[in-house]
């Protein structure tokens, strides 16, 4: 009886250190290979979004870097009354793609993923790689292009026409493109050794 509790206590422990493992914020933000080799399930939902939807596997990563530095509850700030009094916030953003309540729930009707949460990596990636689907549909933007996609992943398809009279909008973008720019080559020297370890569970 002792032995059975002790291997359902192991059991609990090794679950809780996964979850825990799984919400907390990468220290290898900068480094595609070595954030997949510490996350092995973001590299297999990554790598399923970008088969799903054809956004190349650096260019999801670069836009969840972005929008919310690897963090699962990432809010943007509020505003302040007076500079002073803690407000509103600006938007409804929230979760690893940053994406909005509307077109979040456009995703989760379309997908029929109705379970899908912003707080979760893979539903994240899902989410990024439909996007830019959607915008290449829309906008005629290649999916392989990081700058003008994340424009219009920031503007909004509808508002993606005026990005030109939004410097700050024009520097994330480019900064997306560098970020996407280095994932690609560091994936590119660890890309066949993340794909044998198809087998591992975490």
């Amino acid at each position: 009886m002792q032995k059975k509790t002790s291997n359902r206590n192991l059991i609990y422990l090794v679950v809780f250190c996964f979850i825990v493992s799984c919400g907390s914020i990468s220290k290898y933000s900068s480094n595609a290979c070595q954030l997949f080799g510490e996350r092995y399930l973001w590299y297999k939902h990554t790598k399923k979004s970008s088969e799903t939807y054809g956004a190349p596997i650096h260019i999801i990563l670069a836009f969840v870097n972005k929008e919310s530095g690897f963090n699962r509850w990432a809010k943007p700030k509020r505003t302040r009354l007076f500079k002073v009094v803690p407000y509103k916030r600006p938007s409804s953003s929230f979760g690893y793609s940053q994406a909005v309540k509307g077109t979040w729930e456009m995703y989760k009707k379309e997908t029929k993923n109705k379970l899908a949460t912003r707080a979760r990596f893979k539903d994240s990636v899902d989410f990024i790689g439909w996007y830019t689907d959607k915008t290449e549909k829309l906008l005629k933007i290649s999916k392989k292009d990081a700058y003008r996609q994340y424009l219009a992943y920031h503007e909004g398809w509808g508002n993606y026409k005026n990005y030109k009279n939004n410097q700050k909008v024009i520097i994330l973008a480019k900064k997306v493109a560098e970020q996407a720019n280095d994932y690609r080559k560091q994936l590119n020297k660890c890309k066949k050794k993340l794909n044998r370890n198809k087998y591992i569970i975490f």
